[in-house]
């Protein structure tokens, strides 16, 4: 999964499309998992063991979207379609890190590792950018679930990437060599807090799009802005200059709550403005914002936690697990 540190919201149609959009973000080693088990029952079961949920059916074509356990279905039914496969008992387990609605990506990255586990029993030959565009089209247009890019792109390639969007689905996904003392410092200066709420980021995105649009000049200009936050901090992390973190984020979110209504309420203000009394340079809500995580940067790092061993919390890669960054 990712936190996003810059830019979040230019990866959505149509402003991609009409003005490019830019994203920095950094995966975390929180994980989706994907297990694909043949059965000896002529049948098919999706299970998802975090949430409960389990739905089988006799061998077919393509399972109905019926709002549970969608995302399984959808990755089943679009490769069914395009690669064929064959008519065999399966079950489809998932288990993901997060909860839903946490504002790190969870669905997508569920789906990219969906993809993969058929991917891998199948044999497909699908590269990073590959999976990363297939899931979105599953996701965004077979599904029809409101949202941007930036995820599915994350969760395939791993690591701090600066990620630009372009119309036509181009996407263009730029690594950074950021050195490891700047991002074991910057670890050690980041709290994810979680509001104990979780939020539909639907509606939020679809009046983001709307207001795209019917050219709202308010919410398109925070959303230039945030892609010019994008690029400054792409230059801070490069240049290690770590204590600006804090102000580049808070600059995000004074633009960020410009772009939709409820993207910030009052409880998510009362923990930002607190964080800030206690020390906090500044923050951000993870995702489209409504509820979730709050990601905020400290002034110094807090007495109690050591550097990390190695660069495997933040801006590692899917296959490699490291320790949780937050509890």
């Amino acid at each position: 999964m990712r936190i996003g540190l810059a830019g979040g919201g230019t990866d959505v149609s149509p402003y991609s499309d009409e003005f490019g959009g830019a994203i920095l973000n950094a995966t975390i080693s929180h994980y989706a998992y994907a297990v694909i088990e043949p059965c000896p029952e002529n049948n098919i079961t999706v299970r998802a063991a975090d949430i409960k949920q389990q739905e089988c059916y006799e061998l077919q074509n393509e399972l109905p979207i019926n709002g549970t356990l969608d995302l399984h279905k959808g990755v089943y039914n679009r490769i069914k379609k395009d690669f064929g496969i064959t008519q065999k008992s399966f079950q489809l387990t998932t288990y993901v890190d997060a909860p839903a609605g946490s504002g790190l990506g969870t669905s997508s990255t569920l789906m990219v590792a969906i993809i993969g586990a058929f991917a891998e029993m199948l044999k497909l030959p699908l590269g990073e950018y590959d999976i990363a565009h297939y899931a979105y089209e599953i996701e965004r247009k077979d599904l029809q679930l409101a949202g941007g890019k930036q995820d599915q792109y994350a969760a395939t390639f791993g690591g701090v990437n600066f990620m630009e969007f372009y119309a036509g689905d181009k996407v263009i996904v730029n690594p950074l060599r950021i050195r490891n003392e700047y991002l074991h410092e910057l670890e050690n200066n980041l709290v994810l807090y979680f509001t104990a709420t979780s939020r539909e980021s639907a509606a939020i995105i679809k009046e983001q799009q709307k207001n795209v649009l019917q050219k709202n000049e308010k919410s398109i200009d925070a959303m230039h802005q945030l892609k010019e936050q994008a690029r400054m901090m792409k230059e801070a992390l490069l240049k290690g200059r770590l204590h600006e973190i804090g102000e580049i984020l808070d600059f995000g979110f004074q633009q960020k709550r410009n772009m939709a209504h409820n993207i910030s309420n009052d409880l998510i203000e009362e923990i930002y403005e607190a964080a800030k009394r206690s020390g906090a340079t500044g923050g951000k809500i993870s995702g489209a914002g409504g509820g979730g995580l709050l990601l905020l940067k400290l002034r110094q790092p807090p007495s109690n936690i050591g550097r990390s061993k190695g660069n495997r919390r933040m801006g590692g890669h899917p296959r490699d697990h490291g320790e949780h960054p937050y509890r």
